[in-house]
């Protein structure tokens, strides 16, 4: 296909897509009153503003992170926020018994469960990666089977609700890049496993759905952290993007894509090849 054409398949897309959006099912706010969520990761970042998000709409929560001293503060300021109910448990998703027990905990506390929001991550340093098969497999299990099994282990409690697992991913699963190659390994694998269980559940005509969210660059301390002198790409705000995850869960969305760019990321990833790689290396400030 000449590079024409392929501009013009590319705006036709893109236009279809953005219409498919407009066109969509309208966002209920109401419907999260007194909802019951579990959401990963919630001691900072992204994971703790989707709290915060719930928590104004008056849903019941229990959050959960390593941090025993930082969950109480979130949950206290959840609880200031309007949440029905607002609990935490620490525990190390490093370990697979702590991955069950959050689970167990929010069933019991919550009395059951409507979404799980799947959103922690392990560190992992950016840079060349240096060969550490050790720590590529600690965050495989953090990163990835952790989620898993917390999926497995809630399935059973979001079908009598007709529930959502949420999947906060990235476009770094979808489209590779140097610096961060655990991490990319890590989030290819949950789009791939999660994709592919959404058409198993589908064939089985399972009252559960699943969002898999396909986030860029955000403005997490974090994330500034890591790529400070490597790359130079404007950041997106945490609060807007908990938003965004959260209307993925209640719209029941498959896949949703923000910001803006993340989505153009992939159609040119597929379409312009050739330019793909050179983009990407352009990006990076790396000196051998």
């Amino acid at each position: 296909m000449k590079l024409p054409a392929k501009i013009f398949l590319f705006g036709t897309l893109s236009a279809a897509f953005l219409a498919y959006l407009w066109s969509g099912p309208a966002f209920n706010e109401e419907s999260l009153k007194g909802v019951k969520v579990l959401v990963t990761g919630a001691s900072t970042g992204i994971g703790e503003q989707v709290a915060y998000h719930y928590a104004r709409l008056g849903a019941q929560i229990v959050i959960t992170a390593r941090r025993e001293n930082v969950l109480k503060e979130v949950v206290k300021k959840c609880q200031d926020l309007g949440a029905q109910k607002a609990l935490y448990i620490s525990a190390d998703m490093g370990i697979s018994a702590d991955v069950d027990r959050v689970v167990e905990f929010a069933e019991q506390q919550l009395e059951g469960l409507d979404y799980i929001v799947l959103n922690h991550i392990g560190p992992s340093p950016y840079q060349m990666w240096d060969s550490d098969v050790d720590h590529m497999r600690w965050l495989m299990q953090v990163n990835f089977h952790s989620y898993v099994q917390m999926a497995v282990k809630a399935l059973p409690a979001l079908e009598k609700s007709k529930g959502s697992i949420v999947v906060v991913s990235s476009l770094l699963g979808k489209m590779c890049s140097p610096f961060a190659l655990p991490y990319i390994a890590t989030k290819f694998a949950l789009n791939g496993f999660f994709g592919s269980l959404q058409h198993e559940l589908a064939m089985k005509q399972s009252n559960v759905s699943i969002s898999i969210c396909i986030l860029g660059l955000i403005d997490t301390d974090s994330a500034m952290e890591k790529i400070k002198g490597h790359i130079d790409i404007t950041p997106y705000p945490a609060h807007e993007a908990a938003w965004q995850i959260i209307k993925a869960g209640v719209l029941r969305q498959s896949e949703i894509f923000y910001p803006w760019y993340t989505y153009y990321g992939v159609l040119f990833r597929d379409w312009f090849p050739h330019a793909r790689d050179q983009v990407i290396r352009s990006c990076y400030n790396y000196q051998p």
